[in-house]
């Protein structure tokens, strides 16, 4: 363990710029650049690290995005420094990199204890929150993320997608940790109601969004993937559960019931580790044509690879 620890530490070590961490160390496609949500994600692991050069690169990562936010408010996909070039996303503009910033510049801010930090990147937080409200488009709640709007951009998963609204309630979580903001705080209470009552079939039905879709859904041991206008996406989404259960979205009773439901499908694949997604998407499933056409460039969700059951 401590072995593959190292490992780790040393990638990411490698993986080091002046501007943030790259993606990739080698010339792979166009990875050799500054993510925002995997500079993110390697930031908070060096925050657990707490190797100071380590955690001076996630600063710099943060500073890199924020230079290149949008006047909009939209915080880039990823940004190639030597060039200049700027990206908010390829196929469609990416909804999950406002929340990763907020959340990096928040437990950043935690971590060193550098208030003034929060308070620099206060503005383009406070952006990212009215970018987000923006996408909700029908002012309800919950955030309307098109067809390859975040991580899982090669996977067709469209709508009221569930992970997009955990991360919008983390990093609310995390700006409030700092600011005192009652319009904020109240808009995290309606959006964690509308995930608690929407995404796994309830005994309440009052209030529900889509009352149709709803009546349709069928009990699951895990939270739904996404719901959109023509219904629910029931399919097992690791990193979305992963974060209902990290940030408490669901009760005792609920939370055992997914772990015990991620632990029966883990010993039953051969790798006994989750898949991104569940189930398997094939050539005999109506969603088989949106997967295969959903890519820019080369087609790689083969099943059991990538988003589609890859680990």
């Amino acid at each position: 363990m401590k072995h593959a620890y190292q490992q780790a530490k040393s990638l990411l070590q490698k993986a080091q710029s002046s501007n943030g961490f790259l993606v990739a160390v080698n010339e792979i496609a166009n990875y050799k650049r500054i993510w925002a949500r995997d500079g993110v994600i390697c930031g908070l692991a060096t925050l657990l690290d707490g190797d100071k050069d380590l955690v001076k690169t996630m600063k710099d990562t943060l500073e890199t995005l924020a230079k290149h936010q949008h006047q909009f408010g939209n915080i880039p996909s990823n940004v190639n420094v030597e060039t200049g070039e700027v990206s908010f996303g390829g196929l469609a503009g990416r909804v999950d990199t406002l929340a990763w910033f907020v959340i990096g510049v928040c437990q950043y801010s935690a971590f060193t204890d550098e208030r003034s930090f929060f308070d620099k990147m206060k503005p383009g937080m406070q952006k990212c929150f009215k970018l987000m409200q923006a996408w909700e488009f029908n002012h309800s709640d919950l955030m309307y993320v098109p067809r390859s709007g975040n991580w899982a951009d090669e996977y067709p998963t469209e709508g009221f997608i569930l992970y997009d609204q955990l991360l919008r309630v983390w990093a609310m979580r995390c700006y409030l940790h700092f600011e005192k903001d009652d319009n904020l705080a109240q808009k995290h209470k309606a959006i964690l109601a509308k995930i608690q009552l929407n995404y796994k079939k309830q005994d309440e039905t009052t209030n529900v969004y889509h009352p149709k879709a709803y009546k349709q859904l069928k009990k699951l041991d895990y939270w739904a993937v996404s719901l959109e206008p023509a219904g629910y996406q029931t399919q097992f989404d690791a990193f979305a559960n992963s974060l209902a259960l990290m940030l408490n979205i669901g009760n005792d009773e609920s939370d055992k019931k997914l772990l015990t439901y991620c632990l029966n499908l883990q010993n039953q694949l051969k790798l006994n580790l989750l898949p991104a997604f569940w189930t398997v998407i094939t050539e005999k499933d109506k969603d088989w044509n949106l997967l295969t056409n959903n890519c820019k460039y080369e087609f790689r969700n083969y099943p059991y690879q990538f988003h589609n059951g890859g680990t």
